[in-house]
């Protein structure tokens, strides 16, 4: 095999790699930047699901985890405004759901104040979250090293994400406006 037709069979000049290329012509960048997105968030609720999994919870799904970790955090109770806020929900049934599935668990309890519903983590649940950061340590942060991305560079990479995720939601409203 040649090199021409070896950089062909891995996709070298090819372009891009994009999952719709048909919605822009002018900024395929972006729509590789969105099959990037796509791929990555498939893989890390996949992660999540099998990382709890792990820690003895099979039953949870993605939203699950992302709920009982931002019940967690910081260790302090949480209404679920707050909670879909964080995690950027707009379909509070999802969050209302997980609640009532991880309270079921036994990892998370409510607590009443007024007219507002507080949540903590109990112990079992935070038992599970401090297993899922070993478990997270050991077959994920070690692998992360051989990327060769520092900290400063995640830290900008998450900052692009926390922008786009803007631009995104700006460009939802701007839609549901047409």
């Amino acid at each position: 095999m040649n090199q021409e037709t070896d950089s062909r069979s891995f996709g070298h000049s090819r372009g891009p790699i994009v999952s719709s290329e048909h919605l822009s012509r002018n900024a395929q960048e972006l729509s590789e930047f969105e099959f990037g997105m796509i791929i990555s968030n498939h893989a890390f609720s996949r992660w999540m699901v099998r990382c709890m999994t792990a820690t003895g919870f099979p039953e949870l799904g993605a939203l699950d985890v992302l709920v009982l970790h931002s019940v967690n955090h910081r260790e302090r109770a949480k209404r679920q405004a707050d909670i879909c806020l964080v995690l950027n929900v707009e379909d509070t049934h999802t969050v209302t759901y997980a609640l009532k599935k991880l309270a079921k668990l036994g990892l998370v309890v409510g607590e009443k104040s007024g007219k507002e519903t507080f949540f903590r983590t109990t112990q079992e649940g935070r038992t599970a979250c401090q297993r899922y950061a070993e478990i997270r340590e050991a077959c994920l942060v070690d692998s992360l090293a051989s990327l060769g991305i520092g900290r400063e560079d995640m830290h900008q990479i998450a900052g692009v994400l926390r922008a786009m995720s803007g631009l995104y939601d700006q460009a939802a409203r701007a839609a549901a406006s047409l």
